[in-house]
Parts: structure tokens; C-alpha cells; sequence
């Protein structure tokens, strides 16, 4: 039987050139909005934090300094 990867979050492990799937998914969800960034269009993500984000916006506000 095959399984659908559609509307199901994908686990990922990220790394400072990309990331590795460790669980299949279609999507993985913003830390700081909780929204949803489909896998293909994920291009911000903290490899300390293990954490997506869904903009270059958001993910400064996230990660400067406190």
C-alpha cells in the first residue's frame, strides 16, 4: 500500500547547506507563526535552534540578539 506525503509535517534535521529528512511530509510549520512552508519552498531555518522559518523577516526578528 502506498502512503501520501500530502498535508502531513515532515521532521527534518537541518544543516548549514540544507537539511535531511528524517520523517517524510509535504511541509514543515514556521516556529514563530505557525504557519505552514512546503518543503520546496523552505529557505529559512536556524541549525541551532533546529527550527523553519517562513521569511528572512522572521527569521531575524527570531534569532537577533536579545
Amino acid at each position: 500500500m502506498l502512503m501520501s506525503n500530502t498535508d502531513r509535517p515532515a521532521r527534518l534535521h537541518y544543516m548549514a547547506n540544507g537539511f535531511r529528512v528524517l520523517s517524510p511530509g509535504d511541509h514543515v510549520v514556521c516556529a514563530v507563526t505557525g504557519a505552514r512552508i512546503r518543503l520546496e519552498d523552505l529557505r529559512y531555518w536556524s541549525v541551532g535552534e533546529q527550527a523553519a522559518y517562513a521569511s528572512a523577516a522572521i527569521a531575524s526578528e527570531a534569532l537577533a540578539p536579545q
